[in-house]
C-alpha cells in the first residue's frame, strides 16, 4: 500500500527491494468516540444483531488517521517506507477507543 508516496506494508521485507537504512519504530494513534445518538442506536442493534455501521465507520476513520500520523512521523525522520505495520486497539473509557498504528521506518533502495 502506498500512502501519500510512502510504501506502507504489513510484511517484514519488500520483495525485490533492499533496506539500506533502519530508522526505528514509528507510530500514530487517535482516540475516538461516537456521539450519544450513535451509541443509543448501537445499543438497540445489539438486541436484534447485525453490523454496527456507525462503529465500523468510526474504526475505519480511526485506522486511517492513525496510519496518516505514523506516515508523517516516518517522513519526518527521512524514511521512504514503513514495514511490518501493525494495529492495536484498546478501550480508553466507556464509549471511546484508541487505535494505534505502528511499524518500522526504513529507507528502501
Amino acid at each position: 500500500m502506498a500512502s501519500t508516496g510512502m510504501m506502507v506494508s504489513n510484511i517484514e521485507i519488500i520483495p525485490g527491494r533492499r533496506v539500506s537504512s533502519h530508522l526505528g519504530m514509528v507510530q500514530g494513534s487517535t482516540v475516538r468516540a461516537k456521539h450519544a445518538g450513535r451509541d443509543l442506536m448501537a445499543g438497540l442493534k445489539n438486541i436484534v444483531g447485525g453490523e454496527l455501521k456507525g462503529y465500523t465507520e468510526l474504526m475505519q476513520e480511526a485506522r486511517e488517521e492513525a496510519t496518516e500520523r505514523m506516515v508523517a512521523q516516518a517522513k519526518s525522520i527521512g524514511a521512504n517506507a514503513v514495514i511490518n505495520v501493525r494495529f492495536a486497539t484498546t478501550s480508553v473509557t466507556l464509549g471511546a477507543a484508541e487505535i494505534l498504528a505502528y511499524g518500522t521506518a526504513v529507507v528502501l533502495e
